[in-house]
């Protein structure tokens, strides 16, 4: 059995980005595996320049969600006036400016959002005694060098990430064995070959990896999805 770290993934707001068209920001319903990568980094102090080794976390990351509570999707229409002087707040704890021209006229734009969603998240890192350890992954959510958010800035946790540890065969087995404070059934998705359901899954084919050298998204991962069924508890 492999040892596995849960977190869970919990916000007013969470915002599982997809791919964005022109002023238009939608959302996936699970966590990509770029932005798993993206907060682990943020979390360690990493430099978004140092796309070797946000590529080679990437590469080692074995990563599956639970949703515990789905939640409901809202869309916030967006509008601001943006002036080459506006600055603004940073993850990196100093004031950024624009440094470009202004604009003649409001930027208009649309984001989705999960509102009132719960996810477990069940990760692992293949080469487990290369750096960084699963410990130092878990040690770094707990005392993060930088603000920590769910795929937006304005997407911050309300609690600790860190949920635990558990010991599985695979990521399915590890989302299946860790304990549901919600519901009886939930969907999930998690990387093909770590696990099939007895009821049934489907195979996805999802682009969710990040080029961090060239900054883009590309290629396609398989993963599967489908429901686990807990027993309901009676009180």
């Amino acid at each position: 059995m492999a040892r596995h770290l849960l977190i869970r993934l919990q916000a007013p707001l969470i915002a599982f980005g997809g791919e964005a068209i022109d002023s238009y920001g939608v959302i996936r319903d699970f966590p990509a595996l770029s932005m798993i990568t993206g907060m682990l980094a943020n979390a360690m102090g990493w430099d978004r320049s140092d796309g070797d080794a946000h590529n080679r976390l990437q590469a080692r990351l074995r990563v599956g969600a639970r949703l515990d509570n789905s939640g409901e999707r809202i869309t916030d229409f967006q509008t601001a006036q943006l002036g080459a002087n506006d600055k603004g707040w940073t993850t990196w704890g100093k004031v950024e400016s624009r440094g470009g021209a202004s604009y003649a006229s409001p930027h208009l734009r649309y984001r989705d959002y999960h509102s009132g969603m719960n996810v477990l998240v069940a990760l692992r890192l293949e080469h487990a005694d290369d750096g960084p350890t699963l410990e130092d992954v878990a040690r770094a959510l707990d005392k993060p060098q930088r603000p920590l958010f769910i795929g937006r800035k304005s997407c911050l946790p309300v609690d600790r990430l860190v949920q635990g540890w558990i010991y599985a065969d695979n990521v399915l087995q590890a989302l299946q064995l860790a304990k549901s404070p919600e519901g009886c059934r939930m969907r999930a998705q998690w990387p093909q070959g770590e696990g099939s359901l007895d009821g049934g899954d489907r195979a996805v084919d999802v682009c969710d990896e990040r080029n961090w050298i060239s900054g883009v998204h590309g290629g396609w991962r398989a993963v599967r999805e489908g429901v686990i069924e807990f027993e309901e508890t009676k009180a």
